[in-house]
């Protein structure tokens, strides 16, 4: 029996960390598709990364919709339970407006933080794509506030940041210009897209996420009013301080980018965000978690050492960008946190998963700094 049990451990040994994380992960449900493209001409193409607030008992979804020629506006629906739509616009309700956003308005969340909405997105211009904000009190009338991120080249930004600490190479092989500085008329700007505001104010500040390849990073302000170039130039010379996740896992090996809003926990800032790896077949994109200080967000406890879930069913294998599941949104019902996400670049779907069971699981893998 000794000798069985001395074999067994051996055996078990030869398990990788990862194999046997694999086999404690926690289960996830794909609900399925619930939002595909339509004939209408804002939406015809596809439809994909929601954002997602949940007021009164009726959550309400602000879509990335897409027309021919990748142009995109933002739609919306309302659901009823978090599986089933109860009302569907069919027209957009927010749409380019300024030169910034000329070629589209990508990839919204939404948070709530005391009595305004705060709806960030991607402006594009067709050569940059840069965060912006949106405000509303009734989720219907929305006032633009315009780009809240940097307006620099790689060049400035990569100048100050490596100032005192060297830079990740991938900081350059993902952003950098390889000395081209306008493309059709237009300075050539560092990407700085996925920016996700936290739903509530920490300390008396506004904290928000948002990502420069290949790191997920971090914000905390008094005011709107403080995001000027003096203040990112601070930023950046400090700004492997401000790296909140970087790529550990090999399914994030590539790089990450935010997902959903921060949600409050007891155990911590719940992130769910994307992590993206380079295969042979492309990119694939992958659905991840990780906990924050409740505190000081700029904090890492805890997080997952494999995806929360990944590309699995035929919408998310298959589709205007194969292999993506991409989540920006959530809704909680009890125990229950419902995912949002951009299936293949063309559709929403949803996931589910036991929070609670998330939670324990997370405080089993904690960062050790």
């Amino acid at each position: 029996m000794i000798q069985l049990l001395a074999v067994f451990d051996i055996e078990l040994d030869k398990f990788s960390k990862q194999a046997i994380r694999e086999i404690n992960m926690i289960e996830v449900k794909k609900e399925g598709v619930l939002l595909k493209k339509t004939t209408f001409g804002f939406e015809n193409e596809g439809v994909l990364n929601p954002a997602v607030i949940q007021e009164d008992g009726i959550i309400h979804l602000f879509y990335r919709a897409v027309s021919k020629g990748n142009f995109s506006t933002i739609g919306y629906c309302k659901l009823k339970d978090p599986i089933t739509i109860e009302e569907r616009l069919n027209i957009p309700v927010i749409f380019p407006q300024a030169t910034h956003e000329s070629k589209g308005i990508e990839d919204p969340r939404i948070v709530k933080i005391d009595d305004l909405y705060y709806l960030t997105y991607t402006a594009y211009d067709g050569i940059n794509a840069l965060g912006a904000l949106a405000t509303s009190k009734d989720l219907v009338h929305w006032e633009k506030l315009g780009l809240i991120t940097p307006q620099i080249c790689y060049d400035e930004f990569n100048r100050f940041a490596s100032s005192i600490n060297a830079l990740n190479e991938k900081y350059h092989r993902y952003n950098g210009t390889g000395g081209t500085y306008e493309k059709q008329g237009k300075k050539m700007l560092l990407w700085d897209k996925n920016v996700i505001f936290f739903p509530r104010k920490i300390k008396d500040k506004f904290y928000f996420l948002h990502r420069i390849k290949p790191d997920i990073q971090i914000v905390s302000i008094n005011n709107l009013n403080e995001l000027t170039p003096d203040f990112w130039q601070t930023y950046f010379l400090h700004f492997n301080q401000n790296i909140v996740l970087a790529s550990q896992y090999e399914h994030e090996v590539s790089y990450i980018g935010g997902g959903c809003p921060p949600i409050e926990t007891a155990e911590g800032w719940l992130i769910i965000y994307h992590g993206v790896r380079d295969t042979l077949k492309g990119y694939v994109y992958s659905a991840c978690a990780a906990l924050l200080d409740l505190e000081n967000p700029q904090q890492e406890i805890a997080r997952l050492p494999y995806p929360l879930f990944k590309p699995e069913e035929t919408w998310e294998l298959e589709g205007e960008v194969n292999n993506v599941c991409f989540p920006t949104g959530s809704v909680l019902f009890e125990d229950t946190l419902y995912i949002y996400y951009g299936a293949a670049d063309e559709q929403i779907a949803v996931a589910s998963v036991s929070m609670s069971n998330l939670l324990n699981e997370l405080l089993l893998n904690p960062i050790n700094k």
